[in-house]
């Protein structure tokens, strides 16, 4: 280690901060964790979590949720104008009339659209990029689900109420850890392969604030798991799918019910009319707003289209101003800036280290503690290591997970994680990685109720999109259970309520009503969402393209 070649991916100081980490790991092994009481939670909490930052949360002034507030971000595209004229749109010509509209092609719209098909339903999904591309496909470390007999789902119930400091809604909770064993089933007859023992034993392991070992995984590529058996299903029932193809406005009938949408095809920029006699929005989050500036391990579709539409049709949120960050996001080298470290990689034993050598959190405590400590050390504390882009971060060891498990234990058990550093010459089998919390999901969202529909008639939420399920903040692996449990229960009762509903005349008056409500607030005109796609233009060039980007105009 003393003479390291010039192709040592870590320049000198964070080579000699990793001799620090090196120093501590014997004396570590056999080291207590620190241990925080519920009060010493509660002010680091206050003190250093994002979402407590003074001056970030802003005013929602329009809408149902008129009163409450929400990051700038975010309110930035919840109080825009619509892309649609909704005096001046023709909503005579109907290109597509179904039973179910599913928006949305990750792992909660696939599984709406598949259960809604077997029900007989004729369905239409649609998605802004490819089928599978969503944060479904990116999640890592697993799916929570009770299902061995040392674990009944009322375990799992308190563990979720606990993460989520009690503010969740209890009736999702219970539809959530009620399901879960049947979603795990479901899946293994889809066909999806799980890590197991050899007499066919699931292998279950921890998640940050689990009382059980209950996290189910595909090595550290769960979601692509997930991902892989849902889509190849679509397709192999023959569900109609648009890709490229984005909703841009709800419609409603005379009634009030949710009507269907306006499609956008962002290849060749037409506008199709859907007719649908319920709606299903399965969206996904808002990390590619970045709130406060953080980097996000979401994927590029995530820009809150779903949450704004369905407010603009009257279905209000909860929790717009709970913003989860995934304590472990790269924070070295700066290509990977904000892409995912699984959870995993901490539960196999990987501890938090500061520059002193040192570990000042419990590893697996709930992320918005352990992120709360990071932030800490690198500030306050000023325990970080420095980049040299001027990042701060604090070591994850994982040549912890080596000397606990064995040698090969980091391939065998987290294959695309290793991969993820080798691509930038960084063996974290050997070397320590750099890590700084990343946004990694929104933790609110539109309210629901237990059979997954808003306060909107014939308009379905699940996955991302909804809040309540987890409260002020989620455990992990019950984003993957979410989005299956709530998936299917947005496409069953979807299914079952068009056989019930005759399709009305189609109307925009809602978004003529936003529109006042803006001009009243003094919103400026020139905002307009959904965003569609994340802008990473330099400031000047927005200024010289202003007028001339296709996707930031009306229609």
């Amino acid at each position: 280690m003393a003479n390291q070649p010039s192709t040592d991916p870590y320049p000198k100081h964070m080579r000699e901060a990793i001799k620090k980490v090196e120093a501590t790991r014997t004396r570590r092994m056999s080291e207590d964790f620190p241990v925080l009481s519920a009060d010493d939670k509660a002010s680091l909490l206050k003190k250093f979590h994002p979402d407590h930052k003074a001056g970030e949360l802003v005013d929602i002034k329009v809408g149902p949720s008129k009163g409450e507030k929400s990051f700038k971000e975010i309110e930035s595209v919840i109080q825009a104008y619509s892309r649609v004229d909704p005096k001046g749109f023709d909503l005579s010509k109907i290109d597509f009339d179904v039973d179910v509209l599913v928006i949305g092609g990750g792992g909660a719209g696939s599984s709406a659209a598949l259960v809604a098909n077997e029900a007989g339903a004729k369905v239409l999904l649609v998605t802004k990029l490819r089928l599978g591309d969503a944060n479904t496909m990116m999640a890592q470390g697993g799916i929570q689900a009770a299902d061995k007999s040392n674990d009944p789902p009322s375990q799992h119930f308190l563990d979720v109420m606990g993460g989520g400091h009690y503010h969740n809604f209890p009736e999702l909770v219970k539809a959530l850890v009620l399901d879960a064993p049947y979603v795990m089933k479901w899946l293994q007859d889809l066909g999806a392969m799980f890590d197991k023992e050899n007499d066919g034993t699931y292998i279950t392991i921890h998640g940050g604030g689990t009382s059980r070992k209950r996290m189910h995984a595909a090595r550290d590529y769960s979601g692509a798991e997930i991902m892989r058996t849902l889509k190849d299903e679509v397709i192999n029932k023959g569900i109609e799918v648009l890709e490229f193809s984005s909703a841009i406005e709800l419609l409603k009938d005379e009634e009030g019910k949710c009507a269907g949408a306006i499609l956008y095809n962002m290849e060749t920029e037409e506008h199709f009319v859907c007719r649908a006699k319920t709606t299903v929005i399965a969206t996904g989050g808002a990390g590619r707003l970045h709130v406060q500036g953080f980097p996000t391990s979401n994927h590029y579709g995530a820009t809150a289209d779903g949450i704004v539409l369905a407010y603009r049709a009257g279905a209000p949120f909860v929790f717009m101003d709970a913003i989860q960050y995934h304590p472990t996001g790269s924070a070295y080298p700066e290509q990977i800036l904000g892409l995912l470290v699984t959870e995993k990689v901490r539960g196999l034993g990987a501890q938090l280290i500061n520059i002193d050598g040192d570990q000042f959190v419990y590893p697996l405590e709930t992320r918005d503690v352990v992120s709360s400590a990071i932030i800490r050390e690198c500030g306050e504390r000023s325990k970080g290591t420095k980049t040299l882009s001027d990042v701060y971060g604090i070591w994850l060891d994982s040549p912890m997970i080596e000397l606990k498990h064995g040698k090969g234990a980091i391939k065998k058990a987290l294959p695309a994680m290793a991969r993820q550093y080798e691509r930038c010459d960084i063996d974290m089998t050997k070397d320590p990685i750099l890590i700084y919390p990343t946004q990694h999901y929104q933790n609110g969202g539109v309210k629901i109720n237990a059979d997954a529909e808003s306060d909107v008639p014939n308009l379905f939420i699940a996955g991302e999109a909804t809040g309540g399920v987890h409260g002020r903040n989620r455990l992990m692996g019950n984003s993957l259970l979410d989005i299956l449990v709530f998936g299917r229960r947005a496409g069953k009762n979807a299914a079952a309520r068009s056989k019930d509903t005759k399709a009305g005349k189609l109307s925009m008056n809602h978004v003529d009503t936003f529109h006042k409500e803006l001009k009243s607030a003094g919103i400026p005109e020139d905002r307009i969402s959904p965003a569609l796609l994340p802008d990473y233009r330099r400031p000047e060039t927005v200024e010289r393209q202003k007028g001339q980007v296709p996707l930031s105009g009306r229609v």
